[in-house]
């Protein structure tokens, strides 16, 4: 059987708007399904392996599949009425109605897996990081956190940001997956604390992470959510492996895999498994990008990477990817059918997106003997992920030989890849936009000023895009935001510092034995496990 779901997500202006009088929420649930199990370890698959344990300097799924269960955050998103948020850590909060200033207030009594109190002041030493890391810390959510000015502790279950400029979108940001809550006691003792050891107020305490193998938790008795979570603890396995992968959910070692597999995956799972296996599936919040490394000669000329660009057949790679990986959706840099997005008829006027792929590619050819760079060849750095990093590198590799340039694809682990990219060591590479939602403040951020943002892997400097970005955070008009958003992706995609090459689309398998666990369209969210149950 399967179950099929497509969320049409809302503008965040007015997600935002319904929250501006302030939230409460009951932790107290009725839960409607009466007949809930508890007990058991939930074994699942995560298909590579995280490089470090911290979710504020990480934008793999990795990372979060490993860490979500061990943490809290402030807010976090509803997944039965995404995009709407609900409290975390905060009982209740209030937003001034001109989106000056944000006020948490904190469930009373939750306790650190250490048995430390939690206080306003873990909070405001987890934001400080976030938003000005010390030396040596990388954050990659400095430029969503970039515009606040003060946060205040006024007791201990208050924590009160003051913003020192208008962020349409703050609230959804407090509700990142990201933002695990710390102890201001660890940052203090070590700044780097948590990319090596867990202690946080989450649902499961941290038991053990076996390198190559496994991650495992066990149920935190002390969790401020009273009656969960349902299971004895967790198991996540690494299964590095597409095979190895199947072959575990297919023989029930494992109960799913939440990030995501393939059409052919599915269709193999659901053949061999019948009615015992559960596929969900949505539209994803996730992208590969074509990413030219500015720093490195000839890159550093826009004539070649415009070239390269523009030779990528991506509305005829969208039909034979999807057939056989995750790629599908063709879109700029909003995630494409959502309300922010950049309709297909002004998307293929924007360099990189004709559908006329003859006439493109004469032109990149000429641009390319333009920079004297007819015999073009390099290194194309890769994920070693065989869904879909690897089809996007051979299709890449066969639509850049269609102009004459000569490309070796090299692959590498999660860990190496990202350490190399993040040295600035590539020439080009295959990279990711891994959002949770679908705000232009969250798809924009990647591509802005190395100095802003530590995920932009171009290594670009453009203040035009810094100041296009910055207007469009103070804009609460959804019209005027759109339009400001079309420049912004119009100097993108003319300056060619990084594309999107596809959207992905998300396919999800679990046993109908694993119950609670919830879809959506970005495998970021719903993993601290808390609801999941197991109706053995």
């Amino acid at each position: 059987m399967k179950i099929t779901r497509r969320t049409a997500l809302q503008g965040t202006a007015a997600a935002t708007a319904a929250g501006l009088g302030g939230f409460n929420f009951d932790f107290t649930r009725a839960h409607a399904q009466a007949n809930v199990k508890r007990g058991g370890t939930l074994n699942f698959a995560i298909s590579a392996e995280t490089p470090h344990y911290d979710s504020h300097g990480s934008d793999t799924y990795a990372t979060l599949h490993f860490a979500a269960p061990f943490y809290s955050t402030l807010l976090r998103f509803n997944l039965t009425k995404f995009p709407a948020v609900e409290g975390d850590l905060a009982q209740s909060w209030t937003v001034a109605p001109d989106l000056m200033t944000y006020t948490f207030k904190l469930t009373p009594n939750v306790k650190f897996h250490d048995g430390t109190a939690l206080t306003s002041a873990d909070v405001k030493a987890t934001y400080e990081r976030l938003r000005n890391p010390p030396a040596g810390v990388v954050s990659t959510r400095k430029a969503t956190f970039n515009d606040i000015g003060e946060i205040q502790t006024p007791d201990a279950n208050t924590v009160i940001f003051k913003m020192n400029a208008v962020n349409a979108s703050m609230l959804e940001h407090f509700a990142s997956p990201w933002n695990a809550i710390y102890a201001e006691k660890d940052l203090k003792a070590d700044p780097n604390f948590p990319k090596t050891k867990v202690n946080g107020t989450g649902p499961f305490t941290f038991v053990e992470h076996v390198k190559g193998s496994h991650v495992a938790g066990k149920k935190n008795d002390n969790y401020f959510k009273k009656g969960l979570p349902y299971l004895d603890g967790f198991r996540g396995i690494f299964t590095l492996q597409a095979a190895a992968m199947l072959n575990a959910v297919q023989g029930g070692q494992v109960l799913g895999e939440f990030r995501g597999i393939s059409p052919a995956e599915r269709d193999r799972l659901t053949q061999a498994m019948g009615d015992k296996i559960r596929i969900e599936e949505s539209s994803w919040t996730l992208n590969l990008l074509v990413c030219f490394n500015v720093e490195k000669k000839p890159f550093d000329d826009v004539r070649v990477r415009k070239a390269l660009a523009m030779a990528i057949d991506r509305w005829g790679g969208s039909v034979g990817l999807a057939k056989i990986s995750t790629l599908r959706a063709v879109g700029g840099v909003i995630r494409p059918g959502s309300p922010m997005a950049t309709p297909e008829a002004e998307l293929v006027k924007l360099p990189g997106f004709s559908k006329d792929i003859k006439k493109s590619r004469e032109e990149a050819k000429k641009l390319l003997k333009e920079a004297g760079q007819e015999n073009l060849k390099f290194v194309l750095w890769n994920r070693n992920l065989a869904m879909p990093y690897t089809p996007a590198g051979i299709f890449l590799v066969d639509q850049w030989r269609q102009i004459g340039v000569e490309v070796e694809h090299k692959q590498s682990d999660t860990g190496a890849y990202l350490a190399h990219m993040n040295a600035g060591n590539h020439d080009v590479a295959i990279d990711f936009s891994n959002l949770f939602m679908d705000d232009s403040s969250l798809g924009l951020a990647k591509y802005l000023s190395l100095s802003r943002a530590p995920e932009n892997r171009s290594r670009s400097k453009d203040e035009m895009l810094d100041k296009l970005y910055d207007d469009h955070l103070r804009e609460r008009d959804p019209e005027k935001r759109k339009a400001m958003i079309r420049q912004f992706e119009k100097r993108v995609f003319e300056q060619a510092y990084q594309q999107p090459i596809l959207w992905w689309h998300r396919i999800v398998p679990t046993h109908k034995t694993l119950m609670g666990w919830k879809m959506s369209p970005s495998h970021n969210l719903g993993q601290d496990l808390a609801d999941v149950w197991i109706n053995a």
